[in-house]
């Protein structure tokens, strides 16, 4: 099989010839910029300057040659803007904090005096919207939220990031499907617009001067007393998200096997951020419509990405018509690979759980390493349905021996 035809196949539930694997597709399936660079001199390809393609998590772009290295079938279609609302272009050489060598945009903003901060569209006359410590490796959203006076709450001041795409936009995802499209990999894309209430987003570091409710504390508490409010959010964001599907599929068609829809987490590593009675009344009204439009006029396949311990949740992703489940959190509560895979196997591809990234990755030997994402590919991969990541993003100083442990597990799987 081709890798597009691999990907495809388990998509559908049926076994291919091999376990697909995917690293770098999207936000959530990707690696540090450390570990990219560690992972280019173990296989000895071309040193050069690692690529920041998501500077938030400060994830490295995993190119061709490494691709071919590791194995992986999926490959991105990027979005036109990046969670700074700057778009990655006119690549210029950075130095971390922690001394690498990096690509990154023109737009990304220089360091600061113990600190590296981020300014939303690259625009130096507004406050900071992330800020990474010189201690860290990744960026944390700055809240920027006005004091909230709930007698002139204005829904309109959250709707301010959902807008039709520019033509300019439009040029872009063109561009890459051309780009894309003689591609034997299957192809992962995003539509802005499509996550209903992303914590990730709520800050909005995209915006220059955002409005309405940005604090990630007050977001959780409006979930309870203002949903109302975000109803009316909702109703006006899934209006929008649909004309701009309507609008990118007319200029990439099926190009896109698979569009990740949203982060949004429902869940901690113990329980939930809310009941799935309020789930069902508050968010699957809008992923049901953005789930069927895509199902009836495209041959997309929907990514859902929820942390956590959400396996109480997993029927109500299946019911709103979600494809695909990711991170697939196996060390959370109630998330036992082989419960999960005899529950729902059978109607939703799971898209990760190979190996837990909070412990046995960074933490333990190569050895536990490859047990663990032997035993996983063991439970997850029978009869399809299976995309191999690690459990979120690999993290910053994760061991090259342990991630070239993990890469070298699956394919010694696959070789069996």
């Amino acid at each position: 099989m081709t890798n597009k035809e691999r990907v495809k196949h388990t998509l559908n539930h049926k076994t291919p010839d091999r376990v697909a694997v995917d690293f770098g597709s999207t936000p959530v399936t990707g690696m540090h910029v450390t570990c990219v660079a560690e992972l280019r001199d173990y296989y000895g390809l071309e040193k050069r300057p690692t690529k920041v393609c998501e500077p938030y998590q400060m994830l490295g772009e995993i190119e061709e040659d490494l691709m071919d290295a590791i194995g992986i079938d999926v490959v991105s279609l990027p979005a036109p803007g990046t969670i700074f609302g700057f778009r990655n272009e006119n690549w210029k050489e950075f130095q971390t904090p922690w001394g690498q060598a990096l690509l990154v945009s023109e737009h990304f903003t220089s360091i600061q005096p113990r600190m590296l901060m981020a300014i939303s569209c690259g625009d130096m006359s507004v406050l900071p919207s992330g800020r990474m410590p010189v201690s860290g490796f990744f960026f944390y959203a700055i809240i920027r939220q006005e004091p909230i006076d709930d007698d002139n709450l204005n829904p309109e001041d959250n709707l301010e990031e959902f807008q039709p795409l520019s033509n300019s936009d439009l040029k872009h995802y063109e561009a890459q499907a051309k780009r894309l499209a003689s591609s034997d990999r299957a192809i992962v894309g995003g539509v802005a617009g499509t996550a209903f209430g992303d914590i990730a987003l709520v800050p909005a570091p995209f915006l220059k001067r955002p409005k309405g409710i940005r604090d990630v504390e007050e977001w959780y508490v409006s979930t309870a007393v203002r949903q109302d409010y975000l109803h009316e959010v909702f109703t006006k964001q899934c209006e929008v998200a649909i004309e701009n599907l309507k609008r990118v599929h007319d200029v990439v068609s099926n190009v896109i096997d698979i569009l990740f829809i949203c982060g949004t987490d429902f869940c901690t590593q113990i329980s939930t951020f809310c009941s799935t009675n309020t789930y069902d009344e508050l968010y699957a009204p809008y992923y049901k419509r953005v789930n069927a439009w895509i199902h009836e006029n495209t041959a997309w396949k929907t990514f859902k990405h929820s942390c956590g311990a959400v396996e109480t949740f997993i029927p109500h992703f299946i019911d709103v018509g979600f494809d695909i489940i990711n991170p697939v959190q196996c060390s959370a509560a109630g998330m036992e690979p082989q419960a999960l895979k005899s529950r729902y196997g059978d109607h939703i591809v799971f898209w990760g759980g190979s190996v837990d990234t909070h412990t046995t990755l960074p933490f333990e030997t190569p050895d536990r390493v490859r047990q663990q994402v032997l035993e996983r590919c063991e439970i997850f991969a029978l009869n399809g349905g299976f995309i191999f990541n690690s459990i979120h993003n690999v993290q910053a100083r994760t061991p090259v021996e342990n991630i070239v442990a993990m890469i070298n597990a699956v394919k010694e799987f696959n070789d069996s």
